[in-house]
């Protein structure tokens, strides 16, 4: 007898959990709706604002809202982000499935991921600031990455981050085998003040649906004295991302590169 009121106890809070994750899902899809339409060209919204506050009481009762959710809708599944060095600890999967993962994925990319990227210092005399415009990376199997950004930093020889993280918004657009992105990024340090042997990472990351978690395909970093206005194109190197810069491996032979524009402000 106690088995079975142990073992409805534990089913209860299971199926508890199981609803509160899918309502969260559809309201992350109710978002995504939204975000849609503020974006669409179209003069007629297919998602309004009238529509996103019916989400309201759904939120503040979130833990008790036991009511028919006011939307017809599939909930967003849950990403995993992993934290840094944790996906080394996952098995990889093979370059043949890695590769089929967002077959027949569209050319263009919705704005899943908003980004963080910072506004540029304010200027002082004498001093330098830098923004480094992502243009697009080469990929052979391009096409068939989903929800794809790049994650910027900054670290000294020991890993250390020297500035703030960036996060791109998703790729605006795929062509070919090159993911374009076309975002400005501007480093959160002037250039006198960063130590000897910084280097500035670019992570590519994108989401497999398989395993459900954002995962680092790729990176690539510039060293300081790459610094320099202009055009500049940077190896890519395989996962997991070595900040130490000690044991490089190149992605590929072939010559697919990071495709960056730098632009240096000095009063």
């Amino acid at each position: 007898m106690i088995l079975t009121t142990n073992s409805y106890s534990v089913f209860g809070i299971y199926t508890f959990f199981f609803l509160l994750q899918k309502t969260i899902g559809k309201i992350a899809t109710c978002l995504e709706l939204r975000s849609a339409a503020l974006q669409s060209t179209q003069s007629q919204e297919e998602f309004k604002l009238e529509d996103l506050k019916k989400l309201e009481p759904i939120l503040k009762n979130i833990l008790t809202y036991n009511k028919e959710f006011p939307f017809d809708v599939q909930p967003v599944p849950l990403r995993r982000i992993l934290a840094p060095g944790e996906e080394e600890n996952l098995e990889f999967e093979d370059e043949e499935e890695e590769g089929g993962a967002g077959a027949g994925s569209p050319d263009s990319f919705p704005a899943r991921v908003p980004g963080t990227l910072l506004p540029r210092l304010p200027s002082e005399p004498g001093m330098t600031l830098l923004t480094i415009r992502i243009e697009k990376i080469g990929l052979k199997d391009a096409g068939q990455c989903i929800d794809p950004y790049i994650t910027v930093s900054v670290k000294d020889l020991n890993g250390i981050d020297l500035t703030p993280v960036q996060d791109t918004p998703v790729a605006s657009r795929k062509e070919d085998t090159y993911v374009h992105f076309n975002v400005d990024i501007e480093l959160q340090k002037h250039v006198e003040k960063l130590t000897k042997g910084a280097a500035i990472f670019f992570e590519f990351k994108h989401y497999k649906p398989k395993k459900r978690f954002t995962s680092t395909k790729c990176f690539a970093f510039m060293e300081m004295d790459e610094i320099k206005a202009g055009p500049i194109v940077i190896e890519l190197y395989k996962k997991p991302t070595d900040f130490k810069r000690k044991k490089l491996q190149l992605l590929t032979k072939k010559p697919l590169y990071l495709h960056l524009h730098q632009t240096l402000h000095k009063e």
